[in-house]
């Protein structure tokens, strides 16, 4: 089997051949994405490649811009042609779970704001029923503990994620994440539709009707549409 970070950057340097010139790009977040930035950066150097970028996260925007990319914030563009971030678990019918690298809100709204949005991933996250990873929750710091309360009531399995001094991480916005450690997601709708109806949620990690293709890496990489589903 392909190592995984060799599918990582196999899938991560072929996103970048797709961007086209004066395109605006979102740019997203993760280890993966790593890969795409810095093959999207070779570019822009050795092809004069002019493109704009849009970035879901401070360390992304630090990144691109370290590369002499240009960034913009979102607010400076009418519309991005594409964007390019990565997932934690996507099935089939193109349903995912983000939100590992604590940047899923800026990660929704320009995936929200985006013509096009594609997933780049290695094969391990692909699965048939989402779970198996933690469902992040982003929330507002005030009330967090009654937050905690109610998720272990509907039996979600809540932790609240902590940084390396073990405080509170604390995402761009501000914010809290709390993770649902929930082994089989059978009807992703319902919970995002619940979780979203929850006062204090800022966001949540389940991403639906968003993602047009994504790009598995593997011995043989593949594309996943809704046409292949």
């Amino acid at each position: 089997m392909m190592e995984v970070n060799a599918q990582k950057q196999q899938v991560g340097e072929y996103a970048a051949s797709l961007v086209q010139a004066d395109m605006v790009v979102g740019l997203g977040t993760g280890s993966t994405v790593k890969y795409f930035v810095e093959a999207l950066a070779r570019r822009v150097q050795l092809e004069g490649l002019q493109i704009t970028g849009v970035t879901t996260s401070k360390r992304t925007a630090e990144l691109a811009q370290r590369l002499g990319m240009t960034i913009v914030d979102i607010d400076e563009v009418d519309q991005i042609d594409v964007t390019i971030d990565g997932a934690d678990r996507v099935n089939r019918h193109l349903e995912g779970i983000k939100g590992g690298g604590a940047a899923l809100l800026f990660e929704k709204i320009v995936a929200r704001h985006s013509k096009r949005n594609i997933w780049i991933v290695d094969e391990s996250k692909v699965c048939d029923v989402l779970g198996g990873f933690p469902l992040p929750v982003e929330v507002v710091q005030y009330g967090v503990e009654h937050l905690m309360q109610l998720f272990t009531g509907a039996q979600l399995q809540p932790v609240l994620r902590r940084a390396s001094d073990q405080q509170p991480l604390v995402t761009d916005n501000g914010n809290y994440i709390i993770d649902l450690h929930v082994a089989q997601i059978n009807q992703p709708a319902v919970l995002a539709d619940w979780l979203a109806n929850q006062v204090g949620v800022v966001e949540h990690g389940l991403f639906l009707d968003i993602c047009d293709e994504v790009i598995v890496g593997g011995e043989t990489m593949h594309i996943l549409t809704a046409q292949s589903v």
